[in-house]
């Protein structure tokens, strides 16, 4: 099989394609001839040794992949043969071939691009975590996405619109255009400027409802500052450690920065504070079934709008990784063999 490979941590030149035997499925997995696979900034991380739960280089990485299913572990799972699917894997996606556990597999809607498909499955299933099942946003509410224009923002956006939330979000001006045909009401830019007197003005000193928050650090601080009573903070990222300061410098920067929420301020403030990291829910299947079930009829029903912002080849990964750590994708990238 091919597969990138995380040679060493460092920069984006480090990933190399290489050639090793393809797997075998044992009893319970199947075999996907890998089409498409997601790349995400987590994976940009690994690259540069600051994502704790990658494994050791050189390694493979990559949590999504979309392609077609070429051999099983056991009769139990032939009904899946020849047939075009959506996965997640726990690392090793980024390759031409995944051996997959069929609890982790989802048919792939007939009238959905491979590119596409593989756009869907972390983004979508993030932002359906962060705002449906513990943001429990409603219609009535207001939603501020950080990094709107990003692939998790824009899947949060999908679902934010489709619930009928007042939509607030920020990211660079190039994306404002995009982010308001998609359904962006209070687009922010924030580079030029502080985005939360903008928010307060928005929300007409109010503050706002639920914020989706990857950056992390002192950032978690000031989305909580302007949360209204009984907002909730969603947290999934530490993009900030890929910034400025490398290696374990950066981590140990972003920890000294992170506030701790105490419980009783908490409660004297009515906020709420979570977390959201699709890697560790590996033990909650049937959770992860039932998001992705609603996810797809969502597509189907056409509220669910995937978009890829660009395919890289594997050859190119290095390229695909300057891209995300650029801030220069709108959407998802996505990589194909």
């Amino acid at each position: 099989m091919k597969r990138i490979v995380i040679t060493r941590h460092g920069g984006p030149d480090v990933l190399q394609v290489q050639e090793s035997p393809d797997p075998k499925p044992r009893a319970g997995e199947v075999l996907i001839r890998v089409k498409a696979a997601g790349l995400n900034f987590a994976d940009v991380l690994a690259r540069k040794g600051l994502y704790p739960d990658a494994p050791s280089t050189p390694c493979t990485v990559g949590y999504e992949v979309a392609g077609v299913v070429e051999a099983a572990g056991s009769a139990a799972e032939e009904t899946w043969l020849q047939q075009d699917v959506i996965a997640l894997t726990r690392f090793n996606g980024q390759s031409d071939v995944a051996v997959v556990p069929v609890s982790q597999v989802f048919a792939k809607p007939a009238g959905l691009s491979f590119e596409l498909a593989a756009s869907i499955p972390v983004n979508y299933l993030t932002a359906w975590q962060l705002l449906v099942a513990m943001g429990g946003l409603q219609a009535h509410e207001s939603v501020l996405i950080h990094n709107a224009g990003g692939g998790v923002g824009l899947a949060a956006l999908d679902i934010a619109v489709h619930i009928g939330a007042t939509t607030i979000g920020t990211a660079s001006p190039g994306k404002h255009a995009f982010l308001r045909e998609r359904g962006l009401q209070h687009p922010i830019d924030y580079r030029t400027g502080d985005w939360g007197p903008v928010v307060q003005r928005i929300t007409q000193g109010k503050g706002v409802d639920l914020i989706t928050d990857p950056i992390g650090g002192g950032h978690f601080r000031k989305s909580y500052k302007h949360l209204r009573s009984t907002g909730r903070l969603g947290m999934f990222g530490i993009s900030t450690v890929a910034d400025g300061l490398g290696g374990k410098l950066a981590l140990v920067k972003m920890a000294l920065q992170t506030p701790l929420f105490h419980p009783f301020g908490l409660m004297n403030s009515n906020k709420g504070v979570f977390g959201v990291n699709m890697g560790h829910l590996w033990h909650e299947q049937e959770k992860v079934q039932l998001w992705t079930d609603a996810i797809l009829k969502g597509y189907a029903e056409g509220w669910i709008r995937p978009h890829v912002d660009k395919v890289f080849r594997f050859e190119q990964a290095a390229d695909a990784h300057r891209h995300m750590e650029n801030r220069g994708n709108t959407g998802k990238v996505v990589l194909v063999p």
